[in-house]
């Protein structure tokens, strides 16, 4: 197969690397100069997306964010990288004989934020605008290829440095509350989304975690501990964020390799 990504970072290129391991050609949108050997790399600007000059596209992956160091804020950065692409991409890809478009979005459209349980069958229903944003991509895309689209949704994506935490460890003193957090590895995240290439009859999205919930103090918590800093002091018991399951990517048979934090 011939395979698209629109969006080429950390976890586009994992992905891209196990496609080609599989016979796939590849082929990259991005907005700098890419070096991987074994994909096609292209340099464009997705609002306007041109792909009339490369061989017929058997299937898509979008991963796009917001360019660092933009001038934009927030809201604008959501709006022009989520929402302004989908078009552009959807004329793109007209003439294309698209199989399967798998679209990353992020379980920000959830907006339960009180220790709530959620799962793929939890309605979406985002509280704040980048997570309306996100939302309305999902729906311009699956009403674009409604026969096509598997929207993606991964909690917060870990890997590789541990300096962020390491930092939270040393500069907490006190948690306000239990803050439920939900994590997902990049490597399975990449994983999963190869593996969805090969779910016959895929649902039309999946949540992608980790399937661990876990207080975010408590993971602070044994970091300081480790490392033999003063301890955290949590002052309530009252609970914000969510405790999020993947029930959908167990069910199709996806076995994740990091399952611990």
């Amino acid at each position: 197969m011939h395979i698209l990504f629109i969006g080429y970072g950390k976890t586009s290129q994992r992905a891209a690397k196990l496609l080609f391991e599989q016979g796939h050609q590849i082929t990259t949108i991005s907005r700098s100069p890419k070096t991987d050997v074994y994909a096609n790399h292209l340099i464009q600007d997705v609002r306007q997306l041109d792909l009339s000059a490369i061989a017929p596209v058997d299937a898509v992956y979008v991963l796009l964010a917001p360019a660092r160091n933009s001038s934009l804020s927030p809201l604008q950065a959501y709006q022009q990288t989520y929402v302004d692409t989908v078009q552009p991409i959807i004329q793109a890809l007209k003439n294309h004989p698209v199989q399967k478009i798998m679209v990353v979005s992020s379980t920000r459209v959830y907006g339960e934020n009180a220790g709530e349980r959620v799962d793929d069958d939890t309605v979406p229903n985002p509280i704040d605008e980048q997570g309306r944003l996100l939302l309305q991509m999902e729906q311009l895309y699956q009403t674009a290829f409604p026969a096509a689209c598997v929207i993606v949704r991964p909690t917060g994506i870990y890997g590789g440095s541990s300096a962020r935490m390491q930092k939270l460890a040393e500069t907490t003193k006190s948690c306000l509350n239990i803050h439920w957090a939900n994590r997902i590895h990049i490597d399975d995240l990449a994983r999963f989304l190869v593996h969805l290439l090969h779910v016959e009859h895929a649902e039309k999205s999946y949540i992608c975690s980790n399937n661990k919930p876990e207080p975010l103090h408590e993971r602070i918590l044994a970091i300081q501990r480790s490392l033999s800093l003063p301890e955290l002091v949590l002052e309530s018991g009252s609970e914000t964020g969510k405790r999020i399951f993947a029930e959908r990517m167990v069910a199709c048979g996806f076995v994740l390799k990091h399952d611990g934090c």
